[in-house]
């Protein structure tokens, strides 16, 4: 009984986040109960993000569920850690419905950015993953960190800027890495985390 009120407890506090992390996990399972990540064309039909589905057959929903698929279990599980930290710390700073917003504009925003870029390089491709909102999170979480001169309770400005740079990094000199999600939801998320986040101000009071 004591477990499931500490679960109850650790869900209540990123109910969004948590949802969101678990759908991640849950559309895996399906996906390997029903084929294999390792097939393209079943990737397709579960709505990974293909360059030609989207602009030849105008399939705007890839944009959203191609951020609930992954590509192996390595890709899932480094995706969702990140998003456990960082998600629950930016969810509790903006509110759950603010944070759902950031999360889903940010990660779809950085899709349709990468898709623009495909087409302009010529690179059809089907591409999947959380990054896009994942690095939507880290931009989101990183004005707030300014806004709070330099710190927030969990993290500083410089933790989150070395998370990124290494982040970055990594997909930068790895192959098959979409870096335009990265990028784009990078700056979506900064971007969002401005129009969304509000501080609280005292109570003025009349003299």
């Amino acid at each position: 009984m004591k477990d499931f009120n500490r679960a109850i407890t650790f869900w209540k506090q990123a109910p969004v986040n948590h949802t969101i992390i678990l759908l991640n996990i849950l559309v895996f399972i399906l996906v390997e109960l029903t084929g294999s990540w390792e097939d393209t064309s079943h990737m397709l039909r579960w709505g990974a993000a293909g360059t030609l589905n989207i602009a030849e057959n105008h399939e705007y929903y890839r944009l959203f569920t191609a951020m609930f698929l992954h590509f192996g279990i390595r890709h899932l599980g480094n995706n969702m850690l990140v998003l456990l930290f960082l998600g629950d710390c930016l969810e509790k700073n903006l509110g759950g419905v603010r944070y759902g917003v950031l999360y889903l504009l940010g990660g779809a925003g950085a899709n349709l950015l990468s898709l623009f870029h495909e087409i302009y390089s010529n690179e059809y491709v089907v591409s999947a993953g959380a990054s896009g909102g994942v690095f939507a999170v880290i931009g989101g979480l990183f004005y707030i960190v300014l806004r709070n001169k330099g710190h927030t309770e969990n993290f500083t400005s410089r933790q989150l800027l070395i998370l990124a740079f290494l982040s970055l990094y990594h997909g930068v000199t790895s192959t098959g890495i979409n870096n335009m999600a990265h990028f784009g939801g990078l700056a979506l998320g900064f971007l969002l985390g401005i129009l969304l986040y509000h501080t609280k101000k005292p109570f003025e009071t009349i003299r």
